[in-house]
Order: C-alpha cells, then sequence, then structure tokens
C-alpha cells in the first residue's frame, strides 16, 4: 500500500514537471543598451541586468553596454543593478526581428528595487515575488556588518524575530516559525549545522562577507524542502555562484569594524579576478567580542570569536559553466547563564546561574577561563555546481549542485569535553529552466540528500542516524499584461536509519498556487494559498535525556506522524519613487503539529517534555512603509503581530513567540550622507506557554549614520551605529536566558568598508 501510495503521487506530480518538455521554437528579438553613472555619465561595468519574465541575467562590459538575444516577442521589464548604487527599472516592448533598446544611468539613493533569488529559484525583484521577502544588500547590510550572528543581523525585519542563548547562538524566528521549520541556506545550500536542533547552537555565517540575505516568509517547501514550512533565510556570498556568468577585471572588498559595550573588533576581505571565461576568488576574516555589557551590569561568558576563509575557481562558457569553492569556518562562543537546575531538587521551577556581574565589580580575570559551556563549532564545506545552456528547444538551461558538508561542535565546561555533535552532509539538486513560451514559463527538477549524524558525551540525547532524503519538484507560471498565476507541487521522501531504534520513513506532497493582480500604477494584490508537509526531524522522533540547551528534559516519540499545513496569505503591494508600501495578513492551519507537552514532573532539574502532536493555528499581519516626506528626508515605518496556539480545548499558547512590535525612523538621504533615528517598540508579551514567564515590554532608540563616497570604480562607505541610547534594560522574549542575560546596553560601533567593482 505504501508504495502504491508513493506512485501515486508521483504520478500526480509529472504533469507539472513535464509542462516544460513541449512547445516550438519562435521567431525571436533582441533588447540592449548602455549603464552609465548619473552625472558624469562614465560608463559602469559589471551592473547586473536582469529580465522578466524569464529571469535571465547579463553583465555589462567596460563600456557599460550590455545585449540579450533570443528574446521572444512580447513586454519585458529590465533591472539594473550594482552594489550599493540604487537599481533602476525600465519596460520595454519587442516584436520578432526587432532590437529594442534600454540605457540606464544608476546613482546613490535610500529607495531600491530589492532582488530576490531564493523565492522562486532565479533572480527577480521582490514586487514581483509570489511569496513576502525581504531582501537586504550593500545599503542595508552595512550598518549591520558587525552582527555577531544571524538573527542579530535580521531581527529586528517586519515579520523576523531572533531566538538566542547568548550572542553567539541568534537564529532567526520567522512568523513564529522556529528550529526545524526555519531552513537556513548559503548560496542556495544547506548549511549543514544544527542550529535547528537546540536554543544554543549557532550558525556558522559571516556577517561581514555578504553581497545580501534574503528572508522568505511563509511555507517555501516546494523548492526548499519540508524544513522549510515555516520560511527561508539565504545568506548570498558570491553573486557569481547564483548566477552563471563571469565578472571581467578585478572585483574586491576590505572591511573593518569595532565597537564599544562589548570590545568588539574584526576584519574581512574578499577578491574577485576575471579573465575571459575564468574567475577565481577568494575572502577570509575574523571578528571578536568580549563580554557585553547591560544597564544591571556585565554579562559573563558571553564572549564571541569566529574566523573564516574560503577560495575558489570557475568557468563561464556559453553552453557549459561552473565552479568549485571550499569553505572553512570556525566559531567559539559563551553560554551565559550556564545550564541550571533547581536549587532543592523538587518540583520549583529552573534557576539559572546568574550570569551578572555589577558594574564596578573587578574581581574576575578578563579571560575565557569560565565556569560556564563554551561551545566550539567548526564546518567545512566543498561546492561544485553549474549550468548547461540552452540544452535542447524546450530548455533554457540545466542548472546542477552539488555540496558536501562536514560539521562538528564541541560543547567544553571547565575546560573538558562533555557533549561532541558531528553532522556530515552530501546535498545534490538538479533544476531544468524551460525556455519561455509566448504567455508561459517554468522550472522543474530534483533534489537529493544523505545525512550521517552522530553525538557523544553527557548530552548524546539521539543515537547514530543516517538520513536519506529525495524531491521531485515542478513550479509553472503564466503571465498576462494585467495578472500573473502560479502554481507547483512536490513530492518528496524522508528516511531515518537510527542505531538500535525503529526505521521511520514519511513522505507527502506540498503544492501552492497563486495570483498577482495589478490594481493600479505600481500597486498590486497578491493572494497565495499553500499546503505544505514536513517530516518530523530526528531529535523529535529520537532524543531522550536532559537536554539544558532547550531547557528541558526530552522525551522524544518514534510513532511522529507527518506535520502538514494548509495556509492562505494576501498582500498589498506599491512600488513607486516616493512610496513603497507592503501590508500582509496570513493565516496558517497545521495538523499534526509536533510541540513539547510538559508533564509536569521534572528529572535532573529540568521540566520533562514529551514531543507530541495536535492542531494549532498561526494568525497574524506585518508592514512596511517607505516614503518620501520631503526632498531628500524619508519616513520608515514597520509592524508586525502573529499569534500561535493549539485549537484543542485547552488551547495552549505556543512558546517563543514574538510580541507585537512597531519600528518608526526617518532616513535623511543627501549627497552620500545618510542620517537615521529609529526607535524599536515591543508590546509586553503576556501569552505564553507553560514554565515560560511573561516579558515586559519596551521602547529602544538608534541612530545610524553614513557616509558613501564613490571614486570611478571604488566605492567607500564610512559608517558610525550607536544603539540603545537610552541604555534601556530590556529582555527578549525569545532568549532562553532573558532572566539571567538582558539585552545589550548603550554602545557604539564604527565600520568602513572600500569596494572596487
Amino acid at each position: 500500500m505504501q508504495k502504491k501510495r508513493i506512485v501515486f503521487q508521483i504520478a500526480a506530480l509529472l504533469p507539472v514537471c513535464l509542462l516544460g518538455a513541449l512547445g516550438q521554437a519562435a521567431e525571436t528579438a533582441t533588447i540592449e543598451g548602455q549603464v552609465t553613472f548619473a552625472g558624469s555619465g562614465e560608463p559602469l561595468r559589471g551592473a547586473t541586468i536582469l529580465l522578466t519574465p524569464g529571469g535571465r541575467i547579463v553583465e555589462s562590459d567596460v563600456k557599460g553596454r550590455y545585449r540579450f538575444t533570443g528574446v521572444a516577442p512580447g513586454q519585458y521589464a529590465l533591472l539594473a543593478h550594482v552594489h550599493a548604487l540604487v537599481d533602476e527599472r525600465k519596460t520595454v516592448r519587442v516584436a520578432a526581428g526587432e532590437c529594442a533598446r534600454a540605457d540606464f544611468a544608476l546613482t546613490l539613493a535610500p529607495m531600491r528595487e530589492s532582488l530576490t533569488v531564493t523565492a522562486s529559484g532565479k533572480e527577480e525583484s521582490t514586487a514581483d515575488a509570489f511569496l513576502s521577502v525581504v531582501s537586504l544588500d550593500g545599503y542595508q547590510l552595512t550598518a549591520r556588518s558587525s552582527s555577531t550572528s544571524l538573527g542579530d543581523l535580521i531581527g529586528d525585519e517586519a515579520g523576523v524575530a531572533k531566538r538566542s542563548y547568548g550572542p553567539g547562538s541568534t537564529r532567526p524566528v520567522i512568523r513564529g516559525f522556529d528550529g526545524d521549520r526555519v531552513l537556513i541556506l548559503q548560496d542556495g545550500m544547506r548549511t549543514g549545522a544544527i542550529s535547528s536542533q537546540s536554543g544554543d547552537h549557532g550558525e556558522p555565517v559571516d556577517s561581514m562577507n555578504l553581497e545580501r540575505v534574503e528572508v522568505v516568509k511563509g511555507p517555501a517547501t516546494l523548492l526548499y524542502g519540508s524544513n522549510a514550512i515555516g520560511g527561508v533565510v539565504n545568506v548570498l556570498t558570491d553573486h557569481h555562484v547564483i548566477n552563471q556568468h563571469p565578472h571581467q577585471g578585478v572585483h574586491m572588498a576590505l572591511t573593518g569594524v569595532g565597537g564599544t559595550a562589548n570590545a568588539q573588533g574584526g576584519g574581512s576581505g574578499s577578491f574577485e579576478y576575471g579573465v575571459k571565461n575564468w574567475m577565481v576568488y577568494g575572502s577570509g576574516g575574523g571578528m571578536r567580542t568580549g563580554d557585553y555589557n547591560t544597564p544591571a551590569g556585565r554579562i559573563e561568558n558571553s564572549f564571541t570569536d569566529m574566523t573564516n576563509a574560503k577560495g575558489g575557481v570557475g568557468r563561464y562558457g556559453n553552453r557549459l559553466s561552473w565552479n568549485a569553492s571550499l569553505h572553512r569556518m570556525e566559531s567559539s562562543y559563551g553560554i551565559p547563564g550556564g545550564h541550571g537546575g533547581h536549587d532543592d531538587g523538587g518540583d520549583a521551577p529552573m534557576v539559572l546561574k546568574r550570569a551578572i556581574r555589577p558594574s564596578g565589580d573587578e574581581g574576575a580575570e578578563e579571560e575565557h577561563a569560565h565556569e560556564s559551556p563554551i561551545l566550539n563549532m567548526t564546518r567545512t564545506s566543498f561546492r561544485f555546481n553549474g549550468a548547461v545552456k540552452h540544452p535542447g528547444r524546450a530548455f533554457e538551461q540545466l542548472q546542477f549542485d552539488l555540496g558536501y558538508s562536514d560539521y562538528s561542535h564541541r560543547e567544553m565546561e571547565d575546560g573538558q569535553v562533555g557533549t561532541e555533535f558531528f553532522n556530515k552532509q552530501f546535498a545534490y539538486t538538479g533544476i531544468f529552466d524551460q525556455r519561455r513560451r509566448g504567455l508561459w514559463s517554468g522550472r522543474f527538477g530534483f533534489w537529493g540528500l544523505q545525512r550521517d549524524y552522530n553525538t557523544r558525551g553527557e548530552e548524546a540525547l539521539a543515537p547514530p542516524v543516517d538520513q536519506s532524503a529525495v524531491a521531485l519538484f515542478g513550479l509553472q507560471e503564466f503571465s498576462w499584461e494585467r495578472a500573473r498565476l502560479q502554481f507547483g507541487g512536490r513530492w518528496e521522501r524522508n528516511r531515518y536509519s537510527p542505531g538500535g531504534l525503529r526505521e521511520r520513513a514519511f513522505s507527502g506532497m506540498s503544492a501552492s498556487a497563486g495570483l498577482i493582480l495589478p490594481l493600479w500604477s505600481g500597486g498590486s494584490l497578491v493572494s497565495n494559498y499553500i499546503h505544505s508537509y514536513r517530516a518530523p526531524a530526528l531529535e523529535e522522533l529520537y532524543n531522550y535525556g536532559p537536554h539544558p540547551g532547550n531547557l528541558a528534559f526530552e522525551i522524544g516519540n518514534p510513532d511522529l506522524k507527518s506535520e502538514r499545513g494548509d495556509g492562505v496569505e494576501a498582500a498589498l503591494r506599491h512600488q513607486g519613487r516616493n512610496l513603497r508600501a507592503e501590508l500582509n495578513l496570513f493565516r496558517y492551519q497545521m495538523h499534526d503539529f509536533v510541540y513539547f507537552l510538559p508533564t509536569g514532573e521534572f528529572d535532573e532539574g529540568l521540566p520533562v517534555n514529551r514531543y507530541s502532536q495536535a492542531d494549532a493555528r498561526f494568525t497574524g499581519a506585518e508592514a512596511r512603509v517607505q516614503a518620501r516626506v520631503k526632498g531628500p528626508l524619508w519616513a520608515l515605518a514597520g509592524f508586525d503581530y502573529v499569534d500561535a496556539n493549539l485549537t484543542s480545548a485547552d488551547r495552549l499558547n505556543l512558546p517563543r513567540i514574538p510580541p507585537a512590535r512597531g519600528r518608526f525612523g526617518l532616513d535623511y538621504f543627501w549627497k552620500g550622507f545618510s542620517l537615521r533615528p529609529e526607535v524599536i517598540l515591543a508590546n509586553r508579551q503576556w501569552q505564553v506557554a507553560p514554565n515560560e514567564t511573561p516579558t515586559a515590554g519596551y521602547a529602544v532608540f538608534h541612530f545610524n549614520a553614513s557616509y558613501t563616497l564613490t571614486r570611478g570604480h571604488v566605492l567607500h562607505t564610512f559608517n558610525v551605529n550607536t544603539f540603545n541610547l537610552g541604555n534601556r534594560l530590556y529582555r527578549n522574549h525569545l532568549n532562553f536566558v532573558k532572566e539571567a542575560a538582558p539585552e545589550l546596553g548603550r554602545g557604539v560601533r564604527f565600520a568602513y568598508t572600500v569596494r572596487v567593482f
């Protein structure tokens, strides 16, 4: 019966995948033009020009010229993009045999046309994406390049919060979804880390060596698998890895950062050298912070220390392109508050070790010889990817991606190794991009994963587990002048083979349908229905024992069923010269949602929680506005809210759901200068789960100032970021040790970046 169901599911998906193999060739047209700097008129080389629909990309040459050939007749939007310069969009219509021209003049400005490659698997404007996307690149990332971990980098964006167990372990939470439901990617591939399993595990990401960070909010399971049932965060380090074309000449960047409140210091560098069809590239750097200060005192054992290096080579031909890279990252960070237990061994709530040293207490050494735990994390990864262009009349290209990751971390206590985690992972992907036929375009492909997971030591909660997964997926789109329709499906099968325990296998379908309907000039209505599937994670199935990293004694459930969700989303968007705004409403009904069920008992000083299942509901809203007030003065605002609970009779609240938040600020941008005051407001979170304490609301003030100087193809950016100017004592509700480790006090960070492009 199981085999028959799998065959039926694959058969249901095949029509979506095979649509791309049909169609006849049509007469084509050409689109060309030039990209220059506004004002000086100097040709701009290395600019990316995106053609939509179709998602084709070319790069301007040394004279700023670009050219698209073999374009099907119709109307197209072109977007010119260069790091840190404002993008420009133009629309052209071409007939068969015709050559149309579109020239661009780029400048500096605070409002940018953001790009995303994560939402659909190919680069497009966020305004054209069916899913809600946050895309941060050069201008936005400059002020955040000193973030110590991924959650800090993006945790203030609308719809995104940060879970933490100290500065070194912050991880994004999207619309209330956390852990195995939020997938972290690097350049479109899984990182191989295990931050989803525990609150004190971090992600190996260097915030100073990023080109772009993209957050897809809501289920993205069609392209990325069942772990993306809540959303995806994709950190992009190399533009050429995603887009198969070379940079000619030398491109390089150097960054230095320093800051107070946590004795921060670091630097990074990267280079690319392209000649003809070949390119070599590399990057590296490091950052260190000490124990950080709060209005209540310094937080012991909150230091971070990270280094990384990367190198690669690629060849980009007219028919075959490929590149290969090797990446190594090492990181150490402390766990503030320690791992606690009970004072009396009874049923009293768990009491964490106090981590705050009052201001002026000089009784301890300024060293990392802490009694509290220290995590040492290493990751070595190898990647080989490429594309076969024009493999047949029906296809634009075939993309392939192979990635291997060897991840490990060691938890040290009193200088001794306590628990070791090892995770080796091999993943592969193949995607066929269909050639556009009139109104119709799309892509389909396959994906697979092999994983070898093992732990040893005091917190070896699960046995060694071999995990395998395979999937088929397809995404199709029809585009009219007044509407766009997208639909797709994914079949996925996951298998766990644990040592000494029962093997489990799961298979299921994800499907979606979306509509974008223009309502006025620059405005549109976007609606989506998404059915998603998630196989239980190995820790949910097999963990057993005390897990201080999650403040629980965990009991897995090997009888768990697949988790399924049905979601609806609606959004209003506007993109204009003086106003950009987006309002999103969403509701997800989760079936057999996996959650911690408290038993009311305690074991080894920790509350005993069993993994159980029940239906749940996530409802919420988020909004973002960027509007010109007058001349160079812009107003910025954002808001998000989510409510999540079980729909059973007791209607338990789910844990670590972020409170309602608002952001309000101004951006005065004049001739490269930017002054940006901002206030972040958070409501009191009183809707809490069992064993969870409420968190008070707060208001925090920040001020950012920057200056960007352009000289030819050299860009200098100076940034001063002051934070928590009122030195407010406040706590993050999603912090596992919020009582022992409040948020950072008043401080200032300095950053300088020089970029040659």
